[in-house]
């Protein structure tokens, strides 16, 4: 019971959709209907502004976050802890992909992982945002950066238990960083198409 109401809390938390709210309330719009359709940090900025855009990133971020510490505190002693904590960590990320308040329309799960990544693995969050602000000073593809930098979490979690950290199983977080990186990278289809078309906007 505690396990599938952690998980649907942070289902909940996730599929709150900040970027269509502010959007929403800043100029009456319905940002689902501008640029890419996503409601995350980068289409909010297009469509109400950089202010709104990183208000929006810090939110949803920030639902990452306390979905993993809610999961962290519930969990406790329990032998099953970690795999709490993992299911809480996929389940904000579900939500906000799919939220079920927009008819399962969401974002793209990049702020919401960092979030999450923050608390449960902050040196290969580290390692992949490294990866991120260089593919972006390069390329000026948001969408590649968050590509690459999602697909290379797993790796880098696994790296950190090897050389800074170990973990004695890994297979938990391993396991979030795996599912979570394939989820964002599903939720990237329609850029991942742009790109090879070569008609993606870049900033």
């Amino acid at each position: 019971m505690t396990f599938s109401i952690v998980v649907i809390v942070a289902y909940l938390l996730g599929s709150i959709p900040f970027g269509y709210l502010i959007v929403r309330k800043k100029v009456g719009a319905d940002i689902r209907e501008t640029g890419s359709g996503g409601t995350g940090a980068t289409n909010v900025s297009r469509r109400a502004g950089k202010v709104a855009g990183v208000l929006t990133l810090l939110l949803d971020a920030l639902k990452g976050s306390v979905a993993v510490l809610i999961a962290r505190v519930v969990a406790g002693p329990l032998l099953s802890a970690e795999w709490l904590i993992a299911a809480a960590a996929i389940a904000v990320i579900v939500g906000h992909i799919f939220p079920i308040w927009l008819g399962f329309r969401g974002g793209k799960g990049v702020a919401t992982g960092v979030g999450v990544f923050l608390i449960i693995t902050p040196i290969a969050l580290l390692c992949a945002g490294v990866l991120f602000v260089a593919i972006v000073a390069f390329t000026r593809y948001v969408s590649l950066g968050s590509l690459v930098a999602a697909a290379t979490i797993p790796l880098f979690v696994w790296l950190q238990s090897v050389f800074v950290e170990p973990v004695a199983d890994l297979r938990p977080l391993l396991t979030a960083a795996s599912v979570s990186a394939a989820l964002i990278i599903f939720a990237h289809r329609g850029n991942i198409s742009r790109l090879a078309q070569g008609i993606e906007s870049q900033i």
